[in-house]
């Protein structure tokens, strides 16, 4: 082959391979097989755990809406990492042009000579179809060899058609490289290119001005429970399962107390995952056994009902010893004054905002329910409040900032039905849905570190989340 074919088939390999080198390796660094860019108002869809989300709205004195936010976790700062994975994809994206545009001045020059080529080619095969009509004024032996060379050179047509297409790619290859980098940057522009520092006092900041308004917000009414979310699925139907609201923000740990009676072990988890992957880190033989289903841990005790008897057990999970015993006056037990389900549920200890509770029915108050509150480290009444709901005709109850929330069933179609408000000492019928995923429920317990309920049901542990309004605290307050 002539030096120019030699050189046309090294610029042929050439585009070859750049051609299966844009096809394999350009979707894959520029995110096409598995992202679709576009010029949206974001580079892909955030998680729920990676973003900010609104977990109770409020209202100030004017009546101004007010949404409270809780911001990622420190260690998540996705718009940091998006913003350098951008950077990143921008960066190969600039030198795959540079790239490009080095192979198509190569190309545009090679072009040219092919072009001339063409035509001179074309001329000379008009040149043969004039001579073929005339080839009387010519030897033989002359018009044999020209015939000869047009014949190696024919092949070379088709040839030159695929590298004017492959030139045309390289063109379009050139164009779609520009505009995608006009895409990124502005989606870089967009987002903002903070360096990691910048970007984290901001979210630094963000979350202390969050905070102070959290302050300013005093205790909620339940507006709305929305879920469930199943943690896990163990035991029996009947059972409890909870953390401390009052434990540091590091400290995760759970607690499993399997079936309402007849059992005295409490195994404990030193975070929700260890807990759904059952790796146990400690387990605790109480001296007595448990009636019920309604335990509490506060500030790193565990409160219970001791099993046939109205006294109420405060146990050190630190010193795994019994700190105080009390009993409830005139409180019902061992199934005379239980929940729907029953299962010795007949004295329910809760804690909330305001502090420790025990939630029970007496004689002398017709079988109503009787709120208490308690000292924590005595467990003396330190003030009660009889109520005329029928303890037997609730489902489950919990306490919020204060109060007292009954349901109406343990059972599908059960809802908050009754409130009950230890602060005016006022009640109020309610009507507040949540969805039984399970059919029965044999626990519900409101954490306040959390904002959430923790369930216990049909052998199924699962949250529910809460909506609170919350009254903005004025200067005026006392």
């Amino acid at each position: 082959m002539s030096p120019p074919l030699l050189k046309l088939g090294a610029v042929l390999s050439t585009m070859a391979m750049i051609s299966n080198w844009m096809s394999q390796t350009l979707p894959s660094l520029v995110g096409l097989n598995t992202t679709r860019i576009t010029t949206s108002d974001a580079l892909t869809q955030i998680s729920p755990k990676e973003g900010w989300q609104v977990y109770s709205s409020a209202q100030d004195p004017d009546g101004r809406c007010i949404c409270t936010v809780v911001a990622p976790e420190q260690n998540l700062c996705s718009r940091d990492a998006k913003s350098r994975q951008l950077r990143q994809l921008l960066e190969k994206v600039q030198n795959m042009s540079q790239s490009i545009e080095v192979l198509n001045l190569r190309t545009q020059r090679d072009f040219q000579y092919v072009l001339k080529m063409e035509t001179q080619m074309k001329g000379l095969k008009a040149k043969f179809r004039q001579i073929e009509d005339d080839r009387k004024t010519l030897m033989t032996k002359h018009f044999q060899e020209l015939k000869e060379k047009m014949d190696e050179l024919l092949p070379l047509i088709p040839v030159l058609e695929q590298y004017k297409t492959d030139a045309k790619l390289i063109t379009q290859f050139k164009e779609e490289i520009r505009n995608l980098s006009t895409v990124l940057t502005g989606i870089q522009e967009e987002i903002g290119a903070y360096d990691y520092e910048e970007l984290h006092q901001r979210v630094l900041s963000l979350e202390t001005r969050l905070r102070d308004c959290m302050k300013k917000l005093t205790c909620g009414k339940l507006m709305k429970i929305t879920g469930p979310i199943t943690v896990k699925t163990s035991g029996t139907r009947f059972g409890a399962w909870m953390t401390d609201p009052l434990a540091s923000e590091k400290n995760n740990r759970v607690w499993y107390m399997d079936s309402y009676t007849n059992n005295k072990i409490v195994r404990e988890y030193k975070s929700i995952a260890d807990f759904v992957s059952g790796a146990e880190s400690r387990t605790y033989n109480l001296p007595f056994k448990w009636a019920g289903t309604n335990h509490v841990v506060y500030n790193g005790s565990l409160y219970f009902n001791k099993y046939q008897s109205n006294i109420v057990i405060k146990y050190s999970f630190d010193t795994a010893r019994v700190l105080a015993q009390r009993s409830l006056e005139y409180a019902g037990f061992h199934n005379v004054y239980p929940y729907t389900w029953g299962g010795f549920s007949d004295i329910d200890l809760m804690a909330d905002e305001i502090g420790l509770w025990a939630v029970y029915a007496t004689n002398q108050n017709a079988g109503n329910i009787v709120i208490s509150q308690l000292n924590q480290d005595t467990l003396e009444v330190l003030k009660s409040w009889s109520t005329g709901y029928p303890k037997r005709s609730a489902g489950e109850s919990f306490m919020i900032c204060g109060t007292l929330y009954v349901t109406n069933s343990h059972l599908t179609g059960a809802k908050v039905y009754y409130s009950y408000s230890t602060k005016t000492s006022t009640y109020e019928y309610t009507d507040i849905p949540f969805h039984n995923q399970y059919f029965h429920i044999s626990m519900l317990d409101y954490n306040a570190r959390d904002r959430a309920l923790y369930a216990w049901n049909n052998g199924h542990q699962v949250l529910f989340n809460v909506t609170l309004f919350h009254v903005i605290k004025t200067e005026d307050d006392t």
